[in-house]
């Protein structure tokens, strides 16, 4: 029994090293895939409601494919001339930071046999712009395999319904009924995370988006962009989506007065969105544990990059939502969630 234990073990430890080695080979096919996956869910509801209306599946597939290809398209021009411009906007904040920084340095004078130390040869937010965009640029190159999601999704979505068929047929009676209310209720809960965390993340960026631009803040649409992106990360996302922008009204605002509000408005913010309106709407049973949001952020960070950081949560509450809905599973789910 014992050995039975340790080769059951070792062959799962070899799935998983041969599928982290596949999935990090194969990004440049996968990621697309991924994508069309979940905007295949997003778009089953809306692909439902026209089919229900009676206009063809065909003439339904091709506008909803148009949509979406055009806003993906548009929102990747947007973040990464947004990403441009902030990258190049980012030395100009260098004096400041280095003048603040001496006249602390001035008000606590440090003893006289330690060497102080000079900011202004240190701090160099050029080659921070320049490395911050050597990063978006392989979480962008995504813009050129649009044409692959667009590819993926007509296949998705044409195939929309016909699995249930193929498993009416492909399994006995007995199972059949079992398997099917697992899958529709795989499919209705994943479809419900989706569609409100997508949702609560558009209202999210459009409300941190005028504040800023109430307060007349540099990068208030490429912030509000980045507040609809870090949604998808709980917690530790809604802290960076309010720290960026606090920072930069530090430097851009000669009174601190602007920054503290701002602080105070996009806490205040997140805080109704992800605490309040998210859970009445999504429920507490589909929330993760802290532990393995982190663990999901740098196992898929470190596999692709950016991008993986943007699936890493999403892809962990649909494992979830799996594992809830299999008996056998069960247990995973537990382990994975909140409470």
């Amino acid at each position: 029994m014992r050995d039975n234990k340790v080769i059951t073990i070792s062959l799962i430890l070899i799935v998983i090293f041969i599928g982290g080695v596949v999935l990090k080979l194969a990004q440049a096919v996968l990621f697309p895939f991924f994508l069309a996956v979940f905007l295949s869910f997003i778009m089953y509801p809306v692909l439902d409601f026209f089919t229900r209306h009676r206009v063809p599946k065909t003439v339904s597939m091709i506008l909803l494919l148009l949509i979406t290809f055009s806003v993906l398209y548009l929102l990747s021009m947007i973040f990464y001339s947004a990403g441009k411009s902030f990258a190049a906007e980012l030395p100009k904040y260098g004096d400041k930071i280095v003048a603040s920084i001496d006249s602390l340095q001035q008000r606590f004078v440090p003893p006289a046999n330690i060497q102080p130390i000079h900011w202004s040869e240190q701090i160099d937010l050029g080659r921070i712009g320049s490395l911050l965009l050597s990063t978006l640029g392989p979480f962008l190159s995504f813009v050129s395999t649009l044409f692959l999601v667009f590819f993926f999704l007509m296949f998705i979505l044409a195939g929309r319904g016909k699995t249930k068929e193929k498993l009416k047929r492909a399994l006995p009676p007995e199972r059949n009924e079992r398997v099917l209310n697992i899958i529709h209720n795989i499919d209705t809960q994943i479809q419900k995370y989706l569609i409100i965390k997508a949702f609560v993340s558009l209202i999210t960026g459009a409300f941190v988006t005028a504040v800023l631009l109430g307060f007349g803040v540099d990068f208030a649409i490429t912030f509000g962009f980045f507040a609809v992106i870090l949604n998808f990360v709980p917690n530790i996302g809604s802290v960076f989506a309010t720290l960026f922008p606090v920072t930069i009204a530090l430097l851009q605002f000669d009174s601190i007065w602007p920054a503290v509000w701002i602080l105070v408005l996009l806490t205040l913010i997140q805080q109704i969105m992800g605490n309040v309106i998210e859970p009445r709407i999504m429920g507490e049973g589909l929330g993760l544990s802290p532990l393995v949001v982190l663990f999901f952020l740098f196992f898929w960070g470190w596999l692709w990059g950016l991008a993986g950081m943007i699936l890493a949560v999403p892809v962990a509450a649909i494992i979830k939502i799996v594992c809830a809905n299999i008996p056998e599973l069960k247990p995973v789910a537990v382990l994975m969630s909140k409470d």
